[in-house]
């Protein structure tokens, strides 16, 4: 295997997915939805609605606002109206579009995550090249088995 190319369309459940999934992972995520879940068990145990609806906006608040920031990147974004087309090999991932090219190399890799959805690469803390499994088809396999050649172990929590 020493190269693999696909293309991708990046749609609105695409940035979505890793928008949660970057979110909900960093500390803000993981702190606002431990205090809203408090809040909804308090308001639970002292009989107090003020603390469950704070709670309810605290867990709700994120999600709602992810989808909608999702939505308007895809739609407003000129880079997700056209497929994205990915060459993976031995030095890195080199990503093209209406003639510009932009390549990273494997060293340059922060890490490298899955969700139920998508395999992620993260090129920098927050910026990512999203492959969606879907899309990957019969490639999904070769596409794990290049991430996980070429950058070390410790960087990569991908689940076939």
């Amino acid at each position: 295997m020493t190269e693999i190319e696909l293309d991708v369309k990046i749609e609105a459940g695409d940035l979505y997915d890793y928008m949660l999934m970057h979110h909900y992972h960093s500390a803000a995520g993981l702190l606002g939805s431990g205090v809203g879940a408090v809040a909804v068990l308090v308001g639970i145990s002292r009989g107090e609605p003020i603390f469950w609806i704070a709670g309810l906006v605290l867990l709700l608040y994120l999600p709602w606002t992810l989808f909608l920031k999702s939505r308007g990147q895809a739609l407003n974004n000129p880079v997700f109206r056209n497929p994205l087309h990915y060459k993976l090999d031995e030095k890195g991932i080199t990503v093209s579009q209406n003639g510009e090219e932009q390549h990273q190399d494997w060293e340059q890799m922060v890490k490298a995550v899955s969700t139920g959805h998508s395999i992620i690469v993260y090129t920098s803390r927050v910026n990512a090249t999203i492959f969606p499994k879907q899309q990957l088809g019969d490639k999904k396999t070769d596409v794990i088995e290049m991430i996980s050649t070429h950058m070390p172990p410790a960087k990569v929590k991908i689940r076939n």
